[in-house]
């Protein structure tokens, strides 16, 4: 029996929900930056951006759903389509996450949400290893993943 097998399906299901929750996230810093009344409810405290290269959340919105969730978005694509690079772009965006985590933990205090996403980024990365067959029982890497 395959142990890759609920690989894929488990992969493509991190990178969807971190795809649309990145979208979803960088709309909110956008239009709370953009609009005041809806600052307090879909903004963190203007004192996070202290230090930091900004002087509101739109460029951080932005980044985070064109940067963030593109990657993911475009990931979740090739490996739903099994493109030839797709596991490389699934690593990328493991690893995106993980370094988005990382960055916005210099400037925003610690998160249950910085937890989880950064969780996702690892299992992104240890999920794209599995595919790759560094875990098989032989630890030899498969000539085929699929």
């Amino acid at each position: 029996m395959d142990t890759r097998f609920p690989a894929r399906p488990i992969l493509l299901a991190i990178e969807g929900l971190v795809a649309l929750t990145a979208v979803a996230g960088g709309v909110a810093l956008i239009l709370g930056a953009s609009i005041p009344s809806l600052s307090s409810v879909l903004v963190p405290p203007d004192a996070y951006l202290e230090g930091s290269p900004f002087a509101s959340y739109v460029v951080p919105g932005i980044l985070l759903a064109v940067v963030l969730g593109g990657v993911h978005a475009i990931a979740f694509v090739a490996v739903m389509r099994r493109i030839r690079y797709d596991l490389f772009l699934a690593a990328a965006a493991g690893f995106a996450a993980l370094i988005w985590i990382f960055v916005q933990m210099l400037f925003i205090p610690f998160s249950f949400l910085q937890a989880i996403y950064f969780v996702c980024g690892l299992a992104e990365v240890g999920l794209v290893m599995v595919l790759l067959g560094l875990f098989a029982p032989d630890r030899r890497l498969t000539a085929s993943r699929r």
